[in-house]
């Protein structure tokens, strides 16, 4: 079995959430109350540019750094200095941010997440219509991908009002493009269901997933979910588990799912993680008669011989023909 494992360090690498730059000067103040859930709070001064009073206004969905905050984009910085927005999943997550960043947000900060996002979008849209420029942003990555966001966009869409983004740091393609699995098809499947029998649920519906998928999950939830994914598509599937990408101790463990269980389960997994896992491998097709017992269901249920016959024989990718004469022959 393969198993490599890849630990690297980036000089001056820190977590944008919690340190600061060296050199950098915190330049944005918040109330003591930031971060609770319904409150909109202002930081201190005046945006450097606003949306032009009765003007288009617009949203736009800003990618945060992952871990680095070297990764923040001078696209990032420009808004939140001059938006008259932003929208925060985290407000302190952001006050730590902008102090990393030496700068200071101008306009005002609403806690924009999971819990209130119902309530605060419509809110949000309006400011849009009077011509405000919002900024969205979550703790880390692209907003609206396994973040809020979604419902700001599809509001905004149904309403016809502008959205765009400011592209960025994203776990999701971090972590598939050093996973060392194929990258030409992916899908991303977020966080699996914590109870087992609707995790093992999602995970059939996976069973024949050829595209290579991209998980996150919990660190203290790692094992079970490691040996669910083995136990489901196989203790030789290709693999890789992601740990604190960008950050100080990043981690890339590669390996069949086997090799990356037992190594979950002998270490202290910690930090925010990524799961890949490489598709499913293309079916042998075997012979038609084979597969007599599935058309033969498929009829059982209704449908006629020769739509059975189409259906089974695309799936097993068998000749319709033979497969047509072999359900004959089995009579």
């Amino acid at each position: 079995m393969n198993h490599q494992q890849n630990t690297s360090r980036a000089s001056g690498s820190d977590d944008a959430s919690t340190s600061a730059e060296p050199g950098s000067t915190p330049a944005a103040t918040l109330s003591p109350a930031a971060g609770a859930a319904e409150e909109s709070l202002t930081l201190a001064g005046e945006p450097a540019a606003r949306s032009a009073a009765g003007g288009p206004g617009r949203i736009v969905l800003a990618a945060t750094p992952i871990g680095n905050v070297g990764d923040a984009s001078p696209r990032l910085v420009e808004l939140l200095t001059t938006a008259d927005i932003v929208a925060a999943e985290d407000t302190r997550r952001l006050h730590r941010l902008v102090q990393n960043l030496g700068i200071t947000v101008g306009g005002r900060v609403i806690s924009y997440h999971e819990h209130n996002e119902a309530a605060k979008t419509a809110e949000l849209l309006d400011q849009v219509r009077a011509g405000k420029t919002i900024v969205m942003v979550t703790d880390a990555g692209m907003p609206a991908v396994s973040d809020p966001g979604f419902r700001l966009v599809e509001g905004a869409v149904a309403a016809g009002l502008t959205v765009t983004a400011v592209p960025g740091p994203s776990a999701v393609l971090t972590a598939l493009a050093l996973s060392g699995l194929p990258t030409d098809r992916f899908c991303f499947e977020g966080f699996l269901p914590r109870k087992a029998g609707e995790r093992a649920s999602r995970l059939s519906e996976l069973d024949a997933e050829r595209r290579t998928m991209v998980f996150f999950e919990a660190p203290h939830r790692l094992e079970p979910m490691l040996r669910a994914l083995r136990e489901r598509f196989g203790a030789d599937r290709p693999a890789a588990v992601c740990r604190e990408l960008t950050k100080t101790y990043e981690e890339v463990i590669r390996g069949p799912l086997s090799t990356l269980l037992q190594w979950a389960e002998q270490n202290e997994v910690r930090g925010e993680i990524a799961v890949v896992v490489g598709g499913a491998p293309e079916r042998e097709p075997g012979k038609p008669e084979d597969h007599v017992a599935a058309v033969n269901g498929l009829m059982a249920q209704g449908i006629r011989l020769k739509e059975a016959v189409a259906a089974v024989a695309e799936d097993a990718k068998v000749s319709k023909r033979e497969l047509y004469s072999a359900v004959l022959a089995a009579r």
